[in-house]
């Protein structure tokens, strides 16, 4: 298999990616590492983590899985000093874990305390958690890079789920306060917020009945988003490329909150 070519756009770079074995995290832990970046791949599945790194060093990139829980934060600082210690610095955290389900799902009137707490816990706190626990490495470093993966649900709403959409709401606003504190230090923080995406996460939902013909006529490009399709953007935020971007919003839905 012929080994992918380094274009530099994050060559020498290392990087954490959450949620990084499947999905939209899958997809940024591959391009990461084509363009040069070394790779954490993070994630409670160590199957598919494991898999993935053996793809992405056999294709000549640099990658290793680790497992991360992104609400424990003993798991964080477990993982940074992996890193730290494996490749000797830390320049981009991707923040991708997420959850929806069921859970983040439900009507405010049959939300409970525990459900909602569940939610929070890996959309907010798991993004919190992984913006703290990279500060110091990036200061040392004298700057870098943090995407915190929204949602365009974190901007708009629907009936998708208070839980849901408070949870990536609260991403887009935390992102901005880290970007206003960290800027002195050379972090910059940004959020990316995809629209209607194929992904291990939705596809229970984009089976269900009208659910897929529904979404793709409220996106005005006429289809759904692929993984790649957000990956393109997480690599821009995680380039020099963005170097005068911080505490914005990335915007990546074929034009669905346009309308």
């Amino acid at each position: 298999m012929a080994k992918p070519t380094r274009t530099g756009r994050v060559a020498g770079k290392t990087a954490i990616v959450t949620g990084g074995a499947s999905g939209i995290g899958e997809a940024a832990c591959v391009l990461l590492a084509e363009h040069g970046s070394g790779v954490v791949i993070a994630d409670i599945d160590e199957s598919k983590g494991k898999a993935l790194e053996a793809r992405i060093v056999e294709n000549g990139g640099a990658a290793v899985f680790q497992r991360l829980d992104v609400a424990s934060e003993a798991d964080w600082d477990r993982v940074v000093k992996y890193t730290l210690d494996w490749r000797g610095g830390l320049d981009i955290v991707v923040n991708n874990a997420g959850m929806s389900g069921p859970q983040g799902r439900t009507p405010v009137h049959e939300t409970t305390v525990e459900n909602w707490d569940t939610v929070f816990g890996v959309n907010s706190t798991g993004v919190f958690l992984g913006t703290k626990a990279a500060i110091e490495p990036m200061r040392q470093a004298g700057g870098g890079s943090i995407i915190n993966v929204s949602s365009i649900y974190g901007i708009v709403g629907s009936r998708a789920g208070a839980a849901y959409h408070a949870s990536k709401g609260a991403v887009r606003t935390f992102s901005k306060a880290a970007a206003v504190s960290y800027a002195p230090d050379g972090i910059r923080v940004n959020s990316v917020h995809p629209g209607f995406a194929d992904t291990a996460m939705t596809l229970e939902l984009h089976a269900r009945p009208g659910v897929r013909e529904e979404r793709e006529s409220l996106t005005p490009l006429g289809r759904l988003g692929t993984p790649e399709d957000i990956a393109w953007g997480i690599l821009y935020l995680a380039s020099d490329e963005s170097s005068f971007m911080t505490g914005a919003e990335l915007v990546i839905d074929g034009g669905m909150i346009a309308r």
